[in-house]
């Protein structure tokens, strides 16, 4: 699976989140209980602002900062690969997380 993110979402998380060269922390998108996806009825993405991560199943770094996927997150985006973009003019307050099958199903 691959993980990316925006300049625009980048931008976002610094703001919004106090993450960047100057502030040491990374990013962690996983799957949560209520809500929904485009791909999953009953579960959300969460992101958490964390100051020492591990247990990396996925990272992907950009600016000085890492975003990442726990290993044992890794099941909620089995057979995808995450987009996270952010666009003011959709919703203001929060990124936007695009789905693209990418056939790893084992």
């Amino acid at each position: 699976m691959k993980l990316q993110v925006t300049d625009a979402a980048s931008k976002w998380f610094e703001d919004e989140m106090n993450v960047g060269p100057d502030q040491p922390a990374a990013i962690r998108f996983y799957g949560k209980l209520y809500g929904k996806t485009k791909v999953h009825e009953g579960f959300s993405v969460g992101l958490a602002r964390e100051l020492q991560p591990h247990s990396f199943g996925v990272k992907f770094e950009k600016n000085g900062v890492t975003y990442y996927i726990e290993e044992g997150d890794l099941w909620f985006f089995k057979g995808y690969d995450l987009n996270v973009d952010y666009d003011p003019k959709i919703d203001e307050n929060n990124v936007q997380y695009d789905w693209k099958e990418n056939g790893e199903l084992d």
